[in-house]
């Protein structure tokens, strides 16, 4: 559910109003449902003729409820259904244009990539994996790039070649960020602090995962979650504050 400003019971966008927003204002909206989702992203979908939000006199971007509604759209037929951006645009244009067209597929030719084996080539299919076509067609990304990411070992591919939901989407923000001139060779220190962040965690609830006990080893799942969600809000706190003590 998109978060709504009022608090209101129903859908997010549908309460909003009809008051423009502010691209702040849409990011806390969209937040819930896809906390990844940044600025940075929003502007981009702008700049890929996703979204054509109002602007004020002065140059703001000014969002109504239908600009909303349709940014998650497009957020929900990335993460659900792995589609480039350039089949969303086509398939909402057919939309707009009322014509009945059906939800494309992904590039591995299926439309939920995280649905039974059984829809997807045999050799890459895995519950909840998707295939090295599919993760191309998700990111936009070419061949030599995934391999590129790969030998940095940014995305870890499991055995036989399939991807899981993890791999997805830091393969996304990694495509996003080299749209800022950030190669994966500056991407490892973060990769680095990633892997001490989940050291850290492992110590936390080792001792409860060897345990016998299944409640007690659900339980250290559930804290790992926790802490690893702690931890990623930290990091991004502490990334703010240092970005706004630079600009003092």
């Amino acid at each position: 559910m998109l978060r709504t400003p009022t608090g209101g019971a129903g859908h997010g966008t549908a309460a909003a109003g009809k008051r423009a927003m502010s691209i702040g204002t849409v990011l806390t909206q969209l937040r819930d449902e896809f906390p990844e989702v940044t600025i940075s992203k929003i502007r981009f979908l702008e700049t890929e003729g996703l979204i054509e939000p109002q602007r004020t006199p002065s140059g703001y971007r000014k969002f109504g409820p239908a600009d909303v509604e349709r940014l998650a759209q497009v957020l929900r037929m990335q993460r659900d259904h792995y589609l480039p951006l350039k089949v969303i645009r086509e398939h909402l244009e057919a939309v707009a244009r009322g014509e009945q067209a059906a939800l494309p597929t992904g590039g591995g030719g299926r439309s939920d990539p995280t649905g039974p084996p059984g829809d997807q080539d045999p050799a890459q299919a895995t519950a909840g994996r998707i295939g090295r076509a599919e993760l191309l067609a998700a990111t936009g990304a070419t061949d030599e790039q995934l391999a590129e990411w790969e030998s940095y070992g940014l995305i870890v591919p499991a055995t036989g070649g399939s991807y899981d939901a993890e791999a997805v989407t830091v393969a996304r923000l990694v495509a996003d960020l080299g749209r800022f001139g950030l190669e994966p060779r500056h991407l490892r220190a973060v990769k680095a602090a990633a892997e001490r962040e989940a050291g850290l965690v492992e110590q936390v609830v080792a001792p409860l995962r060897r345990h016998r006990n299944p409640q007690t080893r659900a339980h250290a799942e559930a804290t790992a979650k926790e802490l690893a969600e702690l931890s990623v809000r930290l990091h991004a706190a502490l990334v703010q504050s240092a970005l706004k003590a630079s600009f003092l």
